[in-house]
């Protein structure tokens, strides 16, 4: 079983958030989406989310095609959810450069490479 990971705020989910975690499923057989836990999200855009992460969390889980959801590391940079899973693909959004390219520096400390793989940005009008 291919297991793909994505990352995200998901902090309201939209279009966007859909077309991408289907972009993302396709890539694999089983889907894991990591929720990025209040304060990290405020750490990473200066602002808590709209959404607590109990109702992002609730939303991923009602979400056709996401399998597992899970909230984030507590601390930015450790990759303990990517170390403790091993997906063997992380998908990632077309804006998300930091977070690749922080995955990227620390895939020697993973014990394994996944494939990353950055989705395509999402066209309201198709």
């Amino acid at each position: 079983m291919k297991k793909v990971m994505v990352f995200g705020t998901f902090d309201g989910l939209h279009e966007g958030h859909r077309a991408f975690l289907e972009e993302a499923r396709a890539e694999g057989d089983y889907l894991v989406a990591v929720v990025a836990q209040d304060h990290i999200v405020e750490r990473l855009k200066g602002r808590l989310p709209k959404l607590n992460l109990a109702s992002r969390f609730e939303a991923l889980e009602n979400e056709d095609g996401v399998d597992e959801v899970m909230a984030s590391d507590a601390h930015l940079g450790v990759w303990e959810v990517v170390k403790n899973y091993k997906p063997d693909v992380i998908a990632v959004g077309h804006d998300q450069n930091a977070l690749k390219e922080d995955l990227e520096n620390h895939l020697d400390e993973l014990g394994y490479k996944p494939e990353i793989k950055v989705m395509r940005a999402y066209e309201e009008n198709k």
